[in-house]
């Protein structure tokens, strides 16, 4: 059995107008798709459409991919536009750029968080862990929509600090800011939940700064 074909291979004979291998990139990458989609929309009705729309919408503008940056990472950035969509469609707002629709972070204000407990692991690591999958998608639920695509992008998804900038049309300081903020407060979420109370520090407390 032969190595499998890589994504750029795949992408060049898609373009070449050889269905089969864009069925490929399709076969590789509908379920990590549908995932992004599920964990910003939450529905599963919802995510099904917004699959569906990114992988058609990546095909009629394939031919336009000029392969500077990943598939797997074009296709995601296509991905997160579609649901957002679909979220502002929910809302009954006008669809406009997630730029034009976020207001600009206050660099070097970061949230204290509330509660502090000892933890061996970091919500980035914990997402990987089926046990606290549960527990992390109740997290992120808490986190407004600017904190969780971040971090959503950054740390399950793998992408780039720069490439999470580019997919969602922030700075790269802005990226960093939010992830912060983002991991903050589902670090103290999941700390309530995981962490050991009896050595949890109040707020004020001189080793809780």
């Amino acid at each position: 059995m032969g190595e499998p074909i890589n994504d750029a291979e795949l992408v060049r004979q898609a373009k070449a107008g050889e269905l089969a291998a864009f069925e490929e990139l399709t076969r590789r990458y509908e379920r990590q798709v549908y995932s992004l989609a599920f964990r910003i929309v939450r529905q599963e009705q919802d995510a099904e459409d917004v699959t569906q729309d990114a992988f058609l919408s990546a095909m009629e503008h394939l031919a336009g991919f000029r392969e500077e940056a990943r598939f797997r990472t074009w296709l995601l950035r296509i991905t997160t536009h579609a649901a957002l969509k679909v979220l502002r469609k929910r809302r009954g707002l006008d669809t406009v750029s997630l730029e034009a629709s976020t207001e600009p972070d206050t660099e070097g204000v970061i949230p204290h968080p509330e509660f502090i407990a000892d933890w061996r692991q970091s919500p980035e690591e914990l997402v990987h862990r089926n046990e606290t999958r549960r527990l992390l998608d109740e997290a992120l639920d808490r986190l407004d929509e600017k904190h969780r695509l971040v971090f959503l992008l950054r740390d399950v998804e793998g992408l780039s600090v720069r490439e999470t900038a580019d997919t969602l049309g922030l700075s790269e300081v802005n990226v960093k800011v939010r992830l912060l903020r983002a991991r903050l407060q589902l670090r103290e979420h999941l700390t309530r939940r995981l962490g050991d109370p009896a050595r949890a520090l109040a707020r004020g407390h001189p080793h809780a700064t």
